[in-house]
């Protein structure tokens, strides 16, 4: 074989010199690439046996919170909206005013009836004693009445034989004809006494029952019972107190705090009780739901630590939460559009199930987040 010198190097030279070197250089190529190959294999099974396998990871994960709902409990003119989107508010704050002009005079109407109602209630009290002594009076008044019948029933017996006797002697011409008139009219006028007793005694007797009735019904509204007691004080009391809370309702105050939002009342509005004014967001108790594919729970548990990450601050913040639960059905589930189609057919898909994720309270108060914020979520779950 011929050389070509060259200085002090030589190659060999021949007609298969070129394709000695190239499937040389193939063979190094095949070689590192399958080394890269069995190099990222290798990675690959260490990041999922030592990492991964570990760490449950998701990027559809959203903030949200518990928002209060403002919402009148009674209805009326707004007076004052004391204020606006954004404002940051702490519970207690008066957040509306209404118009409490009619509230007012509610009061105090309600106040006046109950005082009439004890008033009432204090006099049917006082009543029952006299009720009693007319029951007294009406049973003397019997009694007389009874008396006045014995009497009047004795004289018609007496008017009734002398008349008797008068028109025996009258046939023999012993009595003249004028006595036995006067005889026969005192005889009439003795019965008609009787009749008029009669009806004395049945009305005595009527007013007395009437009495006992009477205070029967009054010892009825009053028995067991006090003034502040009676049924009657208690109703009127209560609407007394109904109006009271219903003046204090015409101040609508912040139930939580958070973030005012969506406010949509003004001044001069009416509203109606159960109307929507705003929303408070408490965003100091935000949490964050996770929306895993159903294929990645298999390993999370309750109570496992998560490290999440918000696209708002980056990379450079981080949040340490914890698993509390799993919703009670996925979103295909709650759907208003059924996931089945009207055939009955089911299209099976991967489902996401929401898991939420408490936030450690005081990340959550030196970075804070807004609900709708989009979050990463990464589960530390077991072998």
């Amino acid at each position: 074989m011929a050389k070509i010198e060259l200085g002090e190097s030589s190659l060999p030279t021949g007609p298969n010199t070129g394709d000695v070197i190239h499937k040389s250089k193939r063979r190094r190529m095949f070689f590192l690439f399958g080394l890269g190959l069995a190099l990222c294999g290798a990675g690959y099974i260490a990041y999922d046996i030592l990492y991964a396998s570990h760490h449950i990871v998701t990027d559809n994960a959203y903030v949200d919170a518990d928002v209060a709902q403002i919402t009148p409990l009674i209805g009326g003119p707004v007076k004052e909206v004391m204020v606006d989107d954004t404002r940051e508010v702490k519970r207690g704050d008066v957040l509306v005013r209404l118009d409490d002009t009619d509230a007012r005079i509610t009061v105090a109407r309600t106040e006046a009836q109950l005082a009439t109602t004890m008033r009432h209630i204090r006099s049917t009290i006082a009543a029952d004693s006299g009720l009693r002594a007319q029951i007294a009076a009406r049973e003397a008044d019997e009694a007389q009445a009874n008396a006045k019948l014995s009497a009047a029933q004795g004289d018609l017996a007496k008017a009734q034989i002398d008349l008797r006797r008068r028109e025996v002697l009258e046939a023999s011409g012993s009595v003249s004809g004028d006595e036995v008139t006067v005889v026969r009219n005192a005889f009439i006028t003795a019965r008609a006494n009787l009749k008029v007793v009669e009806a004395t005694q049945a009305l005595a007797t009527a007013n007395r029952q009437s009495a006992i009735d009477t205070h029967a019904a009054n010892n009825a509204l009053i028995s067991d019972t006090t003034v502040e007691d009676h049924p009657d004080v208690r109703a009127a009391r209560a609407t007394y107190e109904q109006a009271k809370v219903d003046l204090e309702r015409t101040v609508i105050y912040a139930p939580v705090d958070g973030i005012v939002s969506r406010r949509q009342v003004q001044v001069g509005q009416r509203v109606q009780a159960g109307e929507m004014l705003m929303v408070v967001v408490p965003v100091q108790e935000a949490y964050v739901d996770a929306n895993y594919k159903e294929v990645q729970l298999t390993k999370v548990r309750v109570g496992q630590s998560a490290t999440l990450f918000s696209d708002l601050y980056g990379s450079g913040v981080k949040y340490h939460g914890k698993v509390v639960g799993f919703s009670g059905g996925t979103g295909a589930a709650f759907a208003i559009v059924p996931a089945q189609n009207a055939t009955g057919n089911w299209i099976k898909v991967v489902q996401r199930l929401p898991v939420r994720i408490a936030l450690d309270p005081r990340e959550l108060a030196a970075h804070p987040l807004w609900v709708g914020l989009s979050i990463t979520v990464d589960i530390t779950v077991g072998n």
